[in-house]
């Protein structure tokens, strides 16, 4: 009979453990290497390099064709305002028509849409004949819904959609740029997303602002260059009509959405690739060195963090197996599985973080002479040195893009942070397991939006107007 005491039991559990999560770790590294190297090779052959505009130009120039903007919206009150007059001001072309979906049981939303569009007609108010919320994607038909009527009216089709968010502060030269992307025969093109630095560095909210530098300074980058289907982002994006037609063409209800889907934008740039769509990432800097870009202020308190991210976890990871599968070349389902690995790496990540509190122990008990030093096997350490020497790479570059964006100082924190945006992932990633496991023993799915309370760009409060003499028109 083994006589072996606790702490024999704690260290062959931390070897059993170590070799388990160090082989995972090394895959998901070999995995992050791989899109590296086809990162550096873009740049040294200069295909990674980003288009100049002068954006004051960009700014001021005429649509090629009429564009409609579309903006589902439930419980924004303290954002929407603001978003649609900053969008009606940078963005003045006559050809803009926005759409703003709101819901008929938020009136809030409602008043505060219709202040920032003021008497603006450019701006057409949708109101959902159900209550809200539903999600995004049943929000967005609606929307659809109402402006396809209002081209049956015209006559005329607009030559492209583009999609944004409630609490998005759009760039002045964004409008043009897409436009002329889809006056050029793209069907689907994708604008980078910059989130705005929180206040005081937030160590929860300013953590997306190194995500995003990353994944679409280098990720985004690589998938275009590959050919692969490019995720949407939701916001900044744009499609050209027909595209949208032959989507809604797929759909029984000729709508471009599926309802149930948490992340459709996720889906639709996927969508679009496997139809033989065009799809673009467009890296365009102005003038004045800033890039072309959509800004906003994400979550900075971890329930509404974890909450956004356990929906992206939830949609792209889960749902997106069950409803875009593994179709597409080598390529596409390396992406693809590289976009689905977000429950693995929770779990892996949770492994590591017990193992580091078991090594902890263990190298307690070994200092009080309660258990004896066992030395590693070769192979572990090799695999324990790899591991590292790849996470200082990964920390280098994740400084590297930040501090393109933000400069070196946010940069600083961004690494920082790395052991906080982990515990992040570890915690959405269960969460999204969950959620997804209730879904298929029949459980609703809802809107979990992000509540957002603060805006970019502010503006004096504009008067409510009646609403017998409103311009916008209402859809409802």
């Amino acid at each position: 009979m083994l006589d072996w005491n606790a702490w024999q039991l704690l260290a062959i559990l931390q070897h059993e453990l170590l070799l388990f999560a160090g082989i995972f770790f090394l895959v998901g590294a070999l995995d992050d290497f791989g899109v590296d190297c086809v990162w550096l090779w873009l740049k040294v052959t200069g295909r990674a390099n980003v288009a100049r505009i002068v954006r004051g130009e960009y700014a001021q120039r005429p649509l090629a064709a009429p564009i409609a903007v579309l903006i589902p919206a439930w419980h924004e009150a303290g954002v929407i305002g603001n978003t649609v007059a900053h969008m009606l001001r940078a963005w003045s072309q006559a050809g803009l028509t926005v759409y703003v979906g709101v819901y008929r049981n938020d009136p809030a939303t409602l008043e505060a849409a219709m202040r920032g569009a003021s008497w603006d007609a450019r701006v057409r108010l949708v109101i959902h004949d159900c209550d809200g919320p539903t999600t995004k994607a049943d929000c967005l038909n609606r929307i659809y819904e109402a402006m396809r009527d209002d081209e049956r009216r015209a006559g005329q089709r607009y030559a492209g959609c583009v999609f944004h968010d409630a609490e998005d502060m759009v760039d002045p030269a964004a409008l043009a740029v897409l436009s002329e992307a889809i006056a050029r025969g793209v069907d689907f093109a994708q604008l980078p997303v910059e989130p705005i630095p929180q206040t005081a560095r937030s160590w929860l909210g300013s953590h997306y602002c190194e995500e995003f530098a990353e994944a679409h300074g280098k990720g985004m980058v690589v998938r275009d260059a590959l050919g692969a289907g490019l995720p949407a982002a939701g916001v900044g994006c744009a499609i050209s009509r027909a595209a949208l037609h032959r989507l809604c063409r797929r759909r029984l209800d000729m709508k471009p959405f599926e309802p149930q889907s948490l992340t459709e934008d996720y889906e639709l740039g996927l969508a679009i690739a496997e139809d033989g769509g065009v799809c673009r990432f467009l890296r365009v800097r102005g003038d004045d060195g800033a890039m072309v870009a959509t800004r906003a202020y994400f979550p900075s308190e971890l329930g509404a963090i974890v909450r956004q991210k356990t929906r992206w976890v939830h949609g792209i990871a889960l749902q997106g197996w069950d409803r875009t599968g593994w179709t597409g070349g080598l390529i596409e389902r390396w992406m693809r599985a590289r976009d689905r690995r977000g429950p693995l790496s929770a779990m892996v990540l949770c492994l590591g973080y017990i193992l580091l509190a078991l090594t902890a122990a263990i190298g307690l008990a070994i200092t009080l002479g309660a258990q004896a030093y066992v030395p590693l096997s070769p192979l572990v350490e090799a695999l324990l040195w790899t591991n590292l020497a790849f996470f200082a790479w990964r920390a280098a570059l994740r400084f590297s893009f930040t501090a393109r964006v933000y400069g070196l100082a946010e940069a600083g924190f961004a690494v920082l942070r790395i052991p906080m945006t982990n515990i992040i992932a570890i915690m959405s990633g269960w969460r999204a397991v969950r959620a997804y496991m209730r879904t298929l023993t029949g459980g609703p799915v809802q809107w979990d939006k992000t509540v957002h309370v603060s805006h970019p760009a502010r503006f004096d409060p504009v008067p409510p107007v009646r609403t017998n003499t409103l311009r916008p028109a209402l859809h409802s």
